[in-house]
């Protein structure tokens, strides 16, 4: 009891002199004593759930910019720069990029030169797509993905999964991406020198629909960078370090990664941070209206 009382004295004594020092009212000083957390710090807790929220449903692939977007559509009001600060404190990293692992896709097959040259801005839908392929590993074996990619929007516009990597699988992809978009002009398709690329009927279905070839140089990923980046942005929300059961399973997640996230919600700086479905119904609205 005794020791108690000093106690209890000793820290009435505290809050008084805490008191004359900050110059408050001694009933503000127990009430800022008795608070777990600042108002501040309740609202950074409420705000990190829906940070989590988007940066899941990116899968990973968000940084704060994005995040901070996300957030303003929801009807949030923060800067960017507190939100870089929140993921910052909560471990929550854009995860970008992946060590490329070349598929073995036999001879080179050099049918056409360079023609794209890099030019990864065009100003209207159809006037360039570029194509390339990769592999999901499942207990059942690989199963391999092709895809076309619209330069103008980087919509996704063809793709083809199979458990064999050959011309069938790229000829799929570009008839999906022929059979949705319908050019009215010719088109320029860019790719790596695959040989699945070289083949005789690709090439006759090339022509046949008005598509123009065009192959990176040989070992310059650079020259296919658009691809390279959906590729990474796959790899890191859809195959890193997960290996599916079935190639049914992966179908299922590759379908919901392009068609529900990629096409329809992840944002790109080429087209100004929003989406490319948004991107493209923007510019059709725009034509319409001049």
């Amino acid at each position: 009891m005794k020791y108690a009382f000093i106690r209890d004295h000793q820290r009435e004594f505290s809050v008084a002199a805490m008191s004359r020092v900050l110059k408050i009212h001694r009933s503000g000083f127990y009430a800022w004593l008795n608070q777990p957390s600042s108002a501040r710090a309740i609202e950074d807790e409420r705000l990190l759930k829906l940070i989590r929220e988007f940066y899941i449903a990116s899968g990973a692939t968000y940084g704060s910019p994005w995040i901070h977007r996300d957030l303003l559509e929801a009807g949030e009001s923060c800067s960017v720069h507190r939100v870089a600060k929140i993921m910052r404190r909560s471990g929550l990293r854009a995860q970008i990029g992946y060590q490329r692992r070349y598929i073995k896709n036999g001879k080179p097959s050099r049918i056409a030169d360079n023609v794209l040259e890099r030019a990864f801005a065009p100003t209207r839908p159809n006037t360039a797509w570029v194509s390339d392929i990769t592999y999901v590993r499942t207990y059942e074996g690989f199963l391999y993905l092709a895809t076309v990619i619209d330069l103008f929007s980087r919509r996704v516009v063809g793709w083809s999964m199979d458990k064999n990597i050959d011309k069938h699988l790229v000829i799929n992809a570009l008839l999906m991406a022929v059979y949705q978009r319908r050019p009215k002009q010719q088109v320029l398709v860019h790719s790596d020198q695959g040989s699945q690329y070289g083949s005789a009927d690709y090439l006759a279905f090339m022509k046949e629909n008005n598509l123009k070839p065009s192959m990176s140089r040989r070992g310059n990923c650079h020259d296919n960078a658009v691809a390279e980046s959906f590729f990474a942005t796959f790899k890191t929300r859809v195959t890193k370090k997960k290996i599916y059961d079935t190639r049914d399973e992966a179908r299922s997640e590759i379908f919901n990664f392009i068609e529900m996230f990629y096409n329809s919600k992840k944002r790109h700086s080429h087209t100004d941070g929003v989406s490319p479905a948004q991107f493209e119904n923007a510019w059709f609205t725009k034509q319409i209206t001049v």
